[in-house]
């Protein structure tokens, strides 16, 4: 397993923009593939986004294509998430999470192995 560190949450109006960051550490890192998940209050975790573990593949749900983009430097054993023209219903706490090598990224959580703590994002109306 790797141990993953969220960062970059916060307050933000409608419209603004916030960059996530996750910063991974033991286990190989560009053995896994990457995602970003949420869960605002009283409702269930949601895929937000993933990559593959070369960063060729990108996947999104559907609320959040044309307004988030993720990205991962192996190199530095990181992944990131731009979240542009954020909406009010963007509101949750956002967790990065690495699933193991093989096929593609699921937008299932059960398939995800380390998860970070959380980092909160909430936008203002």
């Amino acid at each position: 397993q790797v141990q993953l560190v969220e960062s970059g949450g916060g307050l933000v109006q409608a419209g603004d923009s916030l960059r996530l960051s996750c910063v991974a550490s033991g286990r190989a890192f560009s053995n896994y593939h990457m995602g970003w998940f949420r869960q605002a209050p009283g409702k269930e975790r949601e895929f937000v986004a993933a990559i593959m573990r070369s960063g060729v593949g990108t996947f999104y749900t559907n609320s959040v294509k044309g307004r988030f983009t993720i990205s991962r430097d192996n190199a530095e054993n990181t992944v990131s998430l731009q979240m542009n023209s954020l909406k009010p219903e963007d509101t949750a706490v956002y967790y990065c999470a690495a699933q193991g090598p093989g096929g593609t990224p699921s937008t299932s959580s059960s398939w995800y192995d380390s998860w970070g703590q959380g980092t909160q994002v909430t936008v203002s109306s």
